[in-house]
C-alpha cells in the first residue's frame, strides 16, 4: 500500500519549470526605444512607464539606469548627438569655416527633425558622455585657425545653436513630423482672422511656411552678424 502510494507520488513530481530570465537592458536601449517612440507619443506622451510596456518589463527595472524624465532625455540627446558625428556634411574639404558652420547648423536641424518633438529633447539636456568633445575640437581649431579668439568662437557656436533650436521648436509646433501638420495654422485662415490689422495679416504666409528657406534666412544673418561683430573685433 505504502509502495503503490510512493510511486503515485513520484510520477505526479515534475520537474519545476525555469522562467525565463527578463531580458538584459542597459541605458542605450532603454534611450534607443525612447527615441523611436517619440514620433508616436511627443515628448508629454512619452514616460518611462511607456517605455517599460514597450520593452515588455516593469517599470522599475527602468529606475535601474534612469532616475527621473529628465535622466532619460539626457541620454536620448546624447545618441542624438552620436548620430551627428555619423551625418553627411554636404560641403568640399577645402571649404572656408562659414561654410562648415552653416552646414553644421543645416545637420543639426536635420537631425532633430527626425523626431517629433525633437528640439525640445535636445535643448536644455547635459551629455551622458564626453564623445562630443572630438566634434567640439575639431570646430574650434577651424575657428581659432580662421582668426576667431577661442571663447569667441563657443560663443557663436552658442548663439548659432540658439537660433537653430528655437527656431525648430517653432517649426515643430506647426510641422510635428514631415506631411504633418497642427491645426490652427493655416496661413489662408489665420490672414481672414486678422484681416483687421492688414500689415499682420500680410505676413501669415511668412509665419507658417516655407521653413527651409527662413532657416536658410536667419543662418545667413547669424554668420554676417558673426562676421561683422566677433571676427572683425579687436580680441582681448
Amino acid at each position: 500500500m505504502s509502495s503503490v502510494s510512493e510511486r503515485e507520488d513520484q510520477g505526479s513530481r515534475r520537474p519545476a519549470r525555469k522562467r525565463a530570465s527578463p531580458p538584459r537592458l542597459d541605458r542605450t536601449q532603454v534611450a534607443e526605444t525612447g527615441l523611436r517612440l517619440l514620433n508616436e507619443t511627443g515628448l508629454e506622451g512619452l514616460s518611462l512607464r511607456r517605455i517599460a510596456k514597450e520593452l515588455n518589463v516593469q517599470a522599475p527595472a527602468l529606475y535601474w539606469h534612469f532616475d527621473s524624465k529628465q535622466a532619460l532625455l539626457d541620454e536620448m540627446a546624447t545618441l542624438m548627438t552620436r548620430e551627428l558625428r555619423h551625418a553627411e556634411y554636404q560641403v568640399p574639404q577645402d571649404a572656408g569655416w562659414d561654410e562648415w558652420f552653416a552646414e553644421s547648423l543645416r545637420v543639426l536641424r536635420r537631425a532633430l527633425l527626425r523626431y517629433r518633438d525633437g528640439a525640445k529633447v535636445f535643448s536644455g539636456t547635459r551629455m551622458t558622455t564626453t564623445e562630443h568633445g572630438e566634434g567640439q575640437e575639431l570646430y574650434l581649431r577651424m575657428m581659432t585657425q580662421a582668426g576667431f579668439p577661442v571663447n569667441a568662437a563657443a560663443r557663436a557656436f552658442f548663439t548659432a545653436f540658439s537660433y537653430t533650436i528655437g527656431f525648430v521648436i517653432e517649426e515643430q509646433a506647426v510641422q510635428p513630423l514631415p506631411g504633418e501638420r497642427t491645426e490652427g495654422y493655416d496661413p489662408a485662415e489665420r490672414a481672414a482672422r486678422m484681416a483687421a490689422f492688414p500689415l499682420a495679416a500680410q505676413i501669415s504666409a511668412d509665419l507658417f511656411t516655407d521653413y527651409d528657406a527662413r532657416f536658410e534666412e536667419g543662418l545667413r544673418a547669424v554668420i554676417e552678424g558673426l562676421r561683422a561683430t566677433v571676427l572683425r573685433a579687436p580680441s582681448s
